[in-house]
């Protein structure tokens, strides 16, 4: 199969469930503006979303899929059903406890999540009622994951990539027609991630049951397979997932700013999902499994040639997404979410986190596609020490950042702490041998300099001032941002093909 082209449907498929995620925010903003209640909802949603993040783009399947495609390529058919089994069983029963636990204990768990709120109580309880309805979805979307891991072993990328859709179209369907029945209506949002955690997982079932892998219960906690699965994800939590642990240390510095900084930061965030899911998740997801079957064929220089395809299609998507992002964060900000009560001290404090993202976001993309050179190879130690730098001079920065700039520090610290993170995991790529860089790179960068040089001179001139998008109304934004979006997509591809580009250039077939 074309890597290429299942980078095109992963990404498509993404490309759908970030469009209803920005409808989705869209509702939710207009419904609910920036305040009381959404800080209080984004605090009890960012840990159940934080673990989804952990698994579903992360630990789990950077620890699941390598061993599951050892098992598949080398033991055969039946050893693989079986390892699923005994994963499955002893996932489940973890995450039930889990689960039970995050409930029990949701009061502790704010007040250590986010302790400003305690000064507040009735805001401090609504968080609590609230995270204990939005819990059990860690249950649910972790064996979404498990299930997610198999079929992009088995090269079914769109259906794992297509299952987010669920859970956006739950939160628009309780966030437009289920909040006039609940006390606060805030608790249809808590709810609508309830059921779209159980939606995405019944998804998937019947996809599993067609390839003849759907998991039955065969607890077994000394099977080998499973072992080396625990022992990988631990160390797998930190090593990918640094970005989003530093998100949940922002979410306690947030919680003593001024209130609307935790949904400012929430808002910024998911504009920075929407390049980072099409490149660097979508990327990832196709990586693991070549880079998997290259490595149990001992084929370095496949492997390394791998890596090579990888980070040129990072570097060619992800430089003009930054660019634009910080060149219409206004325009963006305002089309998306200038609605009802999201006014528009709003929407210029959320542009100054998007603006701080966007220094980062080359790093943030990077990190996907480098992290899987490491656990491809099942090592572990090398991405955990890059992790725990990273996480401290990330903190180092925080403090340095959040007072001079509020919340624009905090996520500026992100950015720029991912930016270390891929440096150092390029860096142990590269010392190790592991990658091996092909010729042409100094040219490749030169090209894609001017490319980019000249998209934002084109979007600078399109967009116009500020405060004419505020001014519009939302149709016109609507149309005007798609009209500047596009011309800056045309001039980025046509400079790229006057300047030797070809679609060609960059196609390479999977591995097995």
């Amino acid at each position: 199969m074309s890597l290429l082209r299942a980078l095109a449907t992963v990404s498509s498929m993404t490309f759908i469930s970030r469009i209803l995620g920005f409808v989705r925010d869209l509702v939710i903003a207009r419904a609910f503006g920036a305040g009381f209640a959404t800080d209080a909802f984004f605090v009890a949603f960012k840990l159940p979303n934080l673990l989804r993040r952990l698994f579903a783009e992360g630990a789990f399947s950077q620890a699941f899929v390598p061993i599951f495609a050892e098992y598949k390529n080398r033991r055969g058919e039946q050893e693989a059903r079986l390892l699923v089994d005994r994963v499955a069983a002893v996932l489940a029963l973890a995450l039930f406890v889990v689960a039970l636990i995050g409930v029990l204990a949701a009061p502790l768990i704010i007040y250590v999540t986010a302790p400003g709120f305690a000064a507040t109580p009735d805001k401090f309880g609504l968080t609590v009622d609230l995270l204990r309805i939005t819990f059990p979805y860690i249950f649910f979307i972790s064996l979404t994951a498990l299930a997610g891991g198999i079929l992009n072993t088995y090269s079914r990328f769109s259906v794992p990539a297509i299952t987010p859709v669920l859970l956006n179209l739950s939160f628009i369907g309780f966030a437009l027609w289920g909040a006039p029945y609940f006390d606060p209506p805030v608790t249809a949002l808590a709810w609508a991630v309830f059921v779209g955690g159980v939606a995405q997982l019944a998804l998937q079932v019947p996809f599993l049951a067609r390839l003849g892998l759907l998991p039955r219960f065969r607890l077994d906690f000394r099977d080998e397979g499973v072992r080396r699965i625990l022992r990988q994800m631990g160390p797998a939590v930190f090593g990918v997932s640094i970005g989003q642990v530093s998100l949940v240390i922002n979410m306690i510095f947030a919680s003593f700013l001024v209130t609307g900084s935790v949904s400012w930061l929430y808002y910024a965030d998911r504009l920075m999902e929407f390049p980072i899911g099409l490149l660097g998740v979508a990327l990832g997801t196709i990586l693991l499994p070549s880079l998997s079957r290259h490595y149990a064929d001992r084929s370095p220089q496949e492997y390394s040639g791998l890596l090579d395809w990888g980070l040129r299609l990072t570097l060619l998507l992800a430089a003009p997404a930054a660019a634009a992002l910080a060149l219409l964060a206004v325009p963006l900000v305002a089309t998306l979410f200038h609605y009802g009560a999201f006014g528009a001290a709003d929407v210029f404090a959320t542009r100054r986190a998007v603006l701080a993202y966007s220094l980062g976001l080359i790093g943030l993309v990077m990190v996907k596609v480098l992290a899987p050179g490491f656990y491809a190879r099942q090592d572990i130690r090398t991405p955990v020490k890059i992790a725990i730098v990273t996480l401290a001079l990330t903190q180092v920065m925080n403090f340095a950042f959040i007072w001079p700039l509020q919340h624009a520090g905090l996520a500026l610290a992100i950015g720029l702490g991912a930016c270390i993170n891929a440096a150092l995991l390029l860096r142990g790529l590269l010392r190790r041998d592991i990658y091996r860089p092909l010729p042409g790179w100094p040219v490749f960068l030169l090209k894609l300099a001017i490319a980019v040089y000249i998209m934002g001179a084109m979007l600078w001139l399109a967009s116009g001032s500020d405060a004419s998008w505020l001014a519009m109304g939302a149709a016109t934004r609507a149309v005007n941002l798609t009209g500047v979006v596009l011309l800056g997509a045309a001039s980025y591809f046509m400079v790229l093909w006057l300047l030797g580009f070809r679609l060609a250039d960059f196609s390479r077939r999977s591995a097995g």
